[in-house]
């Protein structure tokens, strides 16, 4: 690649595919049944080998695991189910040899209710630590105010020996930091400080649109000061080092998102946000409300993304995380074209502008699982809706309908390695049960198998390193309100690729494959000639433009 084209592409993040790690679900080591950082130690060579540049993981530092991890007691130590910070310096060396970049999960909105400056916060109101966190006075039986907690319940919590209530917008053991006290973000800034000169390659920001939070207000997200403290976090930290910052805003709009990602690198690499995500369930309701998908509102969405970020911003490409089912159940046919609609889904993403993120087992074709009852899910969020809709008179097959659809466990289920026993991931009893089905999809069948949904992934990452349009092509939707077709063009200078995906399990016409006939074919996921009829869920990126040296 020439210099021009090398200096043209830009920050490395934007050239890299990101790979997600749950480290609870990876791979275990010492047969506990829980995931650890040996585990994800001995399975880079997987990863280097599906040609990914960095690996985000889900949170590993010491946690009552209340909220799978995101309840952080330390933010400099490695829980023991893992391992240890030695294990983690070992993981950061390895996989730079493979020229893997780890990306860790900060979160920042908030701590457990174990960390030792809440345990201090609650000894008195005159406590140095106490106004690290969120309080006010009160009557005990009569809240601040309505507001409610993400995972159910109010979002307050009364403490006796302090008449007064903390603020909680997730768990109740996930007391809600303060960031009006300066001291709090300088803690913040000295322990990201810290994990740079462990040589982190980056940093995923939890939530981070909800730490300028103003509850007397009612407001959660999208606080006055939000930017002015990314802004001082940004310049205190992240601009120190080469590193990816991935700021996760749930109620990010194209807007705010061009303040979180501008190119002046004032904010973060990249946002990371949902607004695709939220489409297949009742409009003003919650996630578990299913709805079909409206597709060419779904299309105009992504689309408006494409448009609006280019050259002013970058955003994160990805349909699977761990809080999501999996979308080949989701979005696709997880039955008869599961290998189909897996590799359709991954091609219109990663033709897309932004970096993809492959989260655990996508590159598989891993599916949604359908436990026998609620005793087997593990998932607090999943629990909970179970209780109180059962509690409101919900019949249980629509609740575990729900469940089945849309909880964070079926992402969680164990990594398929192999047909082994527990597919791979442990000779013991894994924490939660295996997906039955690892039998026919593991890793091990598909590596080997040129037509696997991996073999899809692995191609399309490669292609994004050769084709620079991937990078820079400026997006245009087509077909725009067509039922079946995903449409669209990347253009840039001098080459242009044309994505075209049957969304659908009824063939459609797709006549644009007619006008771009003696375009080079990319990726095809099926092997046929490709005519201007596509088959269900047949996907392919043509590409065509001059001689490139």
């Amino acid at each position: 690649m020439t210099e021009m084209t090398e200096k043209k592409r830009g920050p490395w993040w934007k050239n890299t595919v990101v790979y997600q790690i749950y480290p609870k679900s990876f791979q275990d080591s010492d047969n506990d049944g829980i995931g650890d950082i040996p585990g994800i130690i001995s399975r880079l060579d997987y990863l280097a080998g599906l040609g990914i540049g960095a690996v985000w993981l889900s949170p590993v530092y010491c946690s009552p695991q209340d909220d799978n991890g995101y309840d952080i007691s330390d933010y400099q130590d490695i829980d023991p189910m893992f391992g240890t910070l030695e294990d983690m310096e070992k993981l950061i060396t390895e996989a730079k040899k493979r020229d893997i970049r780890i990306i860790m999960d900060l979160v920042l909105n908030h701590t457990s209710d174990e960390h030792r400056w809440f345990q201090e916060a609650k000894k008195s109101r005159d406590n140095p630590y106490h106004d690290y966190y969120v309080w006010r006075d009160g009557v005990e039986g009569k809240l601040p105010n309505d507001m409610k907690a993400t995972f159910g319940g109010p979002a307050w919590e009364w403490v006796p020996e302090l008449n007064q209530y903390y603020f909680h917008q997730f768990s109740v053991k996930q007391p809600d930091l303060n960031w009006e006290n300066p001291k709090v973000r300088r803690e913040i800034y000295d322990m990201i400080l810290w994990w740079m000169e462990k040589g982190v390659g980056g940093f995923r920001l939890d939530v981070i649109d909800q730490i300028a939070k103003e509850p007397d207000r009612g407001i959660t997200n999208n606080g006055p000061r939000l930017h002015e403290f990314i802004r001082e976090m940004s310049r205190e930290t992240f601009q120190k080092g080469d590193l990816i910052t991935v700021g996760e805003a749930w109620g990010a709009n194209t807007e705010n998102a061009k303040l979180y990602s501008n190119p002046d690198g004032s904010e973060f690499s990249m946002v990371f946000q949902f607004e695709h995500m939220a489409m297949d369930q009742q409009p003003g309701k919650e996630k578990w409300d299913l709805a079909p998908l409206p597709f060419v509102k779904m299309k105009q969405c992504m689309a408006k993304w494409q448009r609006e970020l280019y050259q002013t911003g970058w955003n994160s490409l990805f349909l699977d995380n761990h809080d999501l089912p999996r979308i080949v159940s989701r979005w696709g046919d997880d039955k008869k074209y599961r290998k189909e609609s897996a590799k359709m889904l991954a091609t219109v993403l990663h033709g897309m502008q932004g970096t993809p993120y492959i989260y655990q087992g996508e590159e598989l074709g891993m599916t949604n699982v359908k436990f026998q009852d609620i005793t087997h899910y593990r998932d607090i969020e999943t629990l909970n809706l179970y209780r109180e809709r059962m509690e409101q008179g919900y019949r249980e097959e629509e609740v575990m309908r729900s469940i089945y659809a849309k909880s964070r466990d079926n992402a969680r289920t164990p990594m398929q390695w192999s047909a082994e026993e527990n597919a791979g991931f442990t000779k013991g009893t894994p924490w939660i049960e295996v997906n039955p089905n690892y039998v026919e999809i593991n890793a091990e069948e598909e590596r080997e198998d040129p037509d696997s949904v991996f073999s899809c992934y692995r191609t399309l990452i490669q292609l994004r390193k050769e084709y620079p349009v991937f990078i820079d092509g400026k997006f245009e939707l087509l077909m725009e309100e067509d039922e079946q077709i995903f449409a669209y063009t990347r253009t840039s200078e001098d080459e242009e690729i044309l994505v075209c995906a049957n969304f659908t399990k009824e063939p459609a016409r797709c006549p644009l494959l007619g006008e771009w006939k003696d375009a080079r074919i990319l990726i095809h996921n099926y092997d046929r000639e490709a005519g201007e009829t596509l088959m269900p869920y047949e996907a392919l990126i043509l590409w065509r433009g001059k001689v490139r040296t």
